[in-house]
């Protein structure tokens, strides 16, 4: 298992220092969207179940001809979540009255689960970096070979695999590359006390917003924004 975890890290770093000079050197913004003030590159975690339906409440009022294209993050095996999202883009498209005004208006991406249901504590390491190197991937060599950015906002909720998204993008901005802003929204089941996501995410994300003011009563950073579902 840990021959596995080192493995993988000697593979991470190798792509790191193959890639991060070409990528500092060379990246520019091409086609990409934050050259334009019409429209912004939205990501949206889904965490599945109800972390899903709460993430396509809150995006569902959004006006989709601004914020596009869209990239939603699936986890492996989560048909429901992509089922879901499909369901709300056709629901949008058609109570706009507009005939896909714009073709490629959103995309699935899947990524391996940082940790599975009942998985042991022992291999959640290994399935972590191997989620963590997927997001690096996407977020950072493959946006930068394209000369794209990833997105302009990655909107987080829900379990551990947002923090393998959280830490790729903040590995981006530690290497000085384009990155999206980050968005961690914390459940609205969570009355009292901050997910295990949220208490490490907290520090990490440009922005942390929850929805019962008492979250906020140890003076830490965040903002009450009410129910957003």
């Amino acid at each position: 298992m840990w021959s596995l975890a080192i493995c993988a890290l000697v593979l991470l770093v190798a792509l790191v220092f193959i890639s991060v000079h070409s990528a500092l050197s060379s990246f520019k913004i091409s086609g990409g969207t934050k050259a334009t003030t019409q429209n912004r590159k939205l990501a949206v975690f889904l965490g599945s179940g109800g972390h899903t339906s709460e993430m396509l409440a809150m995006i569902s009022s959004l006006d989709f001809d601004k914020y596009y294209p869209r990239i939603y993050i699936i986890s492996e095996g989560d048909t429901l979540s992509e089922r879901k999202a499909s369901t709300l883009e056709a629901t949008k498209t058609a109570n706009s009255g507009s005939t896909s005004k714009h073709a490629d208006a959103y995309t699935f991406l899947v990524i391996p689960r940082a940790r599975k249901v009942h998985q042991s504590l022992l291999t959640t390491p290994s399935t972590a970096l191997l989620s963590l190197m997927h997001c690096f991937y996407h977020v950072t060599l493959a946006s930068s070979y394209h000369r794209k950015t990833f997105a302009d906002v990655l909107l987080l909720n829900g379990p551990g695999t947002c923090l393998t998204l959280c830490l790729a993008v903040y590995l981006n901005k530690f290497l000085g590359l384009p990155s999206p802003r980050t968005v961690y929204i914390e459940s609205f089941a969570r009355v009292r006390t901050l997910s295990l996501s949220g208490k490490l995410l907290r520090s990490l994300v440009d922005r942390f917003v929850v929805q019962w003011p008492q979250l906020l009563e140890d003076g830490k950073r965040g903002e009450c924004r009410g129910w957003l579902i």
